[in-house]
């Protein structure tokens, strides 16, 4: 069985360190900017479609990944992408403006994008297959635990606007700088090169392979930018303060902390689509049965944190899932496809989740989140994928 070499260890201990960092700077950006914008005065619909940026961002940047990936290798990706985080964030305090701070969220979701992409793809690439659920779960605790870190930023907010944004760009800088200790390897090359030439039918043999492994990262997206984004603007109109928002926020990126990595491990045993199924369906009931308690902010608290510990390790089991289905050379264009509807998710889920809480003005915004991951665990568990099969 092959074990981590000692570069490995050391190459995976900083891939984890940066994607924490990166994980602390989206979860103060997200509710920082909705809380700011609502205070001004912007509508939820506006606020929601700022959030979007980021999300727009990656999915303009995914289809031109992969070929600089290929060529250039993983560490030069990491490089650029940090580097363009780091800056537009600094940018930040300069001008407060929806379109200027929209243009910066762009940005980073493109910097953010390469980032996530280039070191999931190379974790993914020299895991073990028994250790895998493993390594990703703590690639996605590492990401959940700056997560859950980020919103308690927002209340830096407070003694000066810019201030949440200088932080966090120093924190990124500092994590930045690590990469540059690590040695730089290239994907995988194709067994039969003429056999998936082009992006598109590489992402077509990836998504016929492992299509209902792009569904959790999918549900993570949606959560992820509809909680951040959009439940901040309802709390808040419903009579929470910042405070409280901040902590409850915080409550379920630490439930989906706490169960990352024995989610990881009991996938590894059991296998990702059990887990899978339960988890999301767990979710749905757990954010049904917290819209009944929206007046106490320790019961809503404490409801985040129980359906984060089913829903906050979707998207690193995701990448477990597609993984198993998904064959070596094709890893890269899976990856990208798990980034691509991590952020159609994230992207969904800001604009309907905005447009859900002006239509429904008497209806709890849970409800809707509650609705969504029912229903995708019901799509799991109707499909039935074939294992990882060979190109042909």
């Amino acid at each position: 069985m092959h074990e981590f070499t000692l570069e490995e260890k050391r190459r995976f201990r900083i891939l984890v360190a940066i994607v924490s960092i990166s994980g602390f700077s989206q979860g103060m950006l997200l509710p920082l900017i909705s809380v700011i914008f609502e205070q001004d005065g912007v509508s939820a619909t506006l606020n929601g479609l700022s959030a979007t940026g980021l999300y727009i961002g990656t999915l303009l940047i995914s289809p031109f990944m992969e070929p600089p990936l290929r060529k250039f290798g993983y560490k030069p990706i990491i490089i650029v992408g940090g580097l363009l985080v780091i800056v537009s964030l600094m940018l930040f305090p300069l001008w407060k403006s929806v379109a200027f701070w929209f243009v910066l969220r762009l940005l980073i979701g493109i910097g953010d994008h390469a980032l996530h992409f280039s070191t999931q793809t190379w974790i993914t690439s020299f895991s073990p297959q028994h250790r895998l659920g493993r390594n990703i779960a703590i690639y996605g605790l590492s990401f959940g635990v700056g997560f859950a870190v980020g919103p308690l930023f927002v209340q830096l907010v407070e003694i000066f606007e810019g201030l949440p944004f200088i932080v966090s760009s120093i924190l990124c800088l500092s994590a930045w700088v690590l990469v540059f200790f690590i040695k730089n390897e290239k994907p995988e090359v194709f067994s039969d090169s003429a056999l998936i030439a082009g992006t598109w039918k590489r992402f077509g043999a990836a998504f016929a392979v492992a299509w209902i492994a792009f569904i959790p990262p999918f549900s993570y997206g949606f959560l992820e930018s509809s909680l951040n984004a959009i439940y901040p603007v309802y709390a808040l109109r419903n009579a929470l303060d910042v405070t409280d928002l901040s902590y409850i926020l915080a409550a379920f990126s630490i439930g989906g902390v706490v169960s990352q990595l024995p989610l990881g491990v009991l996938s590894d045993r059991i296998g990702r689509r059990k887990v899978l199924i339960v988890a999301l369906a767990m979710g749905s009931l757990t954010f049904g049965l917290a819209s009944m308690f929206e007046t106490s902010v320790l019961v809503i608290g404490s409801m985040f944190f129980i359906a984060g510990t089913f829903v906050g390790s979707t998207f690193s089991l995701g990448i477990s899932y597609m993984t198993d289905l998904t064959p070596k050379e094709l890893l890269p264009t899976g990856n990208l496809l798990c980034g691509i509807f991590f952020s159609l998710g994230s992207l969904s889920g800001p604009f309907l989740g905005g447009l859900f809480i002006q239509l429904f003005d008497g209806l709890s915004f849970l409800i809707l989140i509650a609705l969504l991951l029912g229903s995708l665990s019901f799509l799991i568990l109707i499909s039935n994928p074939q294992k990882k099969g060979r190109l042909l």
